[in-house]
């Protein structure tokens, strides 16, 4: 099986609309939970190992297909790899690849993902001290105190 190893993902022009209080690091954590991505920017993939593969975030396009050959990278999007029964791709050999695409559909935002937004948001603007979002705090353990032989 062929394994990401490295993934860059571009920050898109917006985020989807749900409320101003909604602001774009709200939207940047929640992304960091999913796979699905609801506007569009680029993203780089590198891929290695013969196997199938599959894009980890979605929904993408995929315009440029690489191999590293000899020093460099080498387009071979016209011979492209050949398709796995599940959607992805079935690479030939160790690679690594590089997989330039598109994710992102721009669709309309669920009614369940828009109050996660919501509800995130809430959360990250609690004021300090506030008991809930960033009041919590973890008493440090003295391990060799509480198992001393």
């Amino acid at each position: 099986m062929s394994t990401t190893i490295d993934q860059v993902e571009g920050v898109p022009a917006s985020y989807p609309t749900t409320s101003p209080a909604v602001s774009a690091a709200v939207w940047q954590r929640l992304e960091s939970y999913i796979a699905y991505r609801f506007t569009p920017r680029a993203v780089i993939w590198t891929v290695e190992g013969p196997g199938e593969w599959h894009p980890p975030l979605a929904p993408a396009v995929i315009s440029k297909i690489e191999i590293w050959s000899d020093g460099a990278w080498s387009d071979i999007t016209a011979n492209a790899p050949d398709a796995s029964p599940l959607g992805g791709y079935c690479l030939p050999g160790c690679g690594p690849y590089k997989f330039t695409a598109s994710v992102g559909d721009g669709m309309t935002l669920p009614a369940i993902v828009a109050e996660a937004a919501q509800r995130l948001s809430a959360y990250m603007a609690v004021k300090p001290g506030t008991p809930g979002a960033r009041s919590e705090r973890i008493s440090r353990f003295d391990f060799h105190s509480a198992y001393a032989l």
